[in-house]
């Protein structure tokens, strides 16, 4: 078993290592299932074979040690050589390969649980929700606001709140759906989405907005004009680069591309049932719906609320809108 357990951690570190050098993408949900099978079939046999063994093995030991005292004693020798207890403790003491495995059950199908239904961490790549969320923001995903999803599969077996426009959401992207984006809800299915002239147009209605000062971006080192938009009940701010036209740049064809129209002045679209529009709040440097289309709802991995840790500021800790 030693043997067995050396090549599978040997294959999990080739897994790790060829997901970090970016030789293939990794799926952590499916990795954390297969860990959990693993480590309980381990935990279920030292439960059931190995421990029991290592009891009966103590036992027999405990059993030979007082055959061999009695037999001593009738010798006329009362002081014996030996420590016992020492010996049983070697022998009930669980292997490495038992260790490293079955007794790691119990934290990986706690990780696995915590991560598959309640929260999941998220680490912000990109700007394109600058300035909501920083580059280097970690943040905590509420996978149960909206439902709960069986895990790997994603499929909803009980429903929540339904999402809202300008909720903040992290959902597998539509075009590879092994990539987590993280974007705001713009509009909701039914809903004629307008991104015209640079301005958020929901059922013929503009979006209000709120001039702010403007936003100075240190990674750019340049100036964006910044609103404070409401979207929705949600009240957030907005990024707009004054340089960029408002033109939308030839799209790929994506699910539903004939329910958009594009312009010189940017684009319409009708969102279809069980879809979503969303946006970055980082308006003219965030690829979204305008580019690649709309989020169907089986796609949505839950709500992003809070930012847990940023290590270069910690005055980002806290919820956000």
């Amino acid at each position: 078993m030693s043997s067995l357990t050396a090549v599978l951690y040997g294959a999990l570190a080739l897994y790790l290592g060829g997901w970090f050098m970016g030789y293939w993408m990794g799926n952590f949900a499916l990795l954390l299932l297969v860990l959990s099978v693993v480590t309980f079939a381990y935990w279920l046999a030292e439960k059931l074979y190995f421990k029991p063994q290592r009891v009966a093995a103590a036992a027999r030991l405990e059993q030979q040690d007082r055959e061999r005292r009695e037999q001593l004693k009738k010798a006329g020798i009362d002081r014996i050589d030996g420590d016992l207890a020492q010996a049983k403790q070697q022998i009930l003491a669980q292997p490495w390969w038992l260790d490293w495995t079955a007794g790691l059950f119990p934290v990986i199908v706690a990780v696995f649980l915590l991560r598959s239904f309640l929260f999941e961490p998220f680490k912000i790549p990109s700007g394109s929700m600058i300035p909501t969320l920083l580059v280097g923001d970690l943040i905590l995903v509420n996978k149960y606001h909206y439902g709960l999803r069986l895990p790997v599969i994603n499929t909803k077996i009980v429903d929540n709140h339904a999402p809202q426009r300008g909720d903040v959401i992290v959902f597998r992207y539509p075009v590879d759906p092994r990539v987590d984006y993280i974007k705001r809800i713009a509009g909701l299915p039914g809903d004629e989405v307008g991104y015209l002239n640079k301005r958020l147009i929901i059922n013929g209605e503009p979006v209000p907005l709120t001039p702010l000062p403007d936003y100075y971006d240190e990674d750019s080192l340049r100036y964006a004009l910044q609103f404070s938009e409401k979207l929705g009940e949600v009240e957030h701010r907005i990024l707009v680069d004054r340089d960029r036209p408002g033109f939308i740049p030839a799209v790929a064809p994506f699910p539903h591309r004939d329910a958009c129209r594009y312009s010189a002045e940017g684009v319409v679209c009708k969102v279809p049932p069980g879809h979503y529009f969303v946006l970055g709040d980082n308006r003219d440097n965030s690829q979204d719906s305008r580019f690649w289309g709309f989020v169907p709802d089986e796609n949505i991995v839950g709500k992003a609320f809070f930012v847990w840790m940023n290590f270069g500021n910690l005055g980002r800790i806290g919820r956000f809108h």
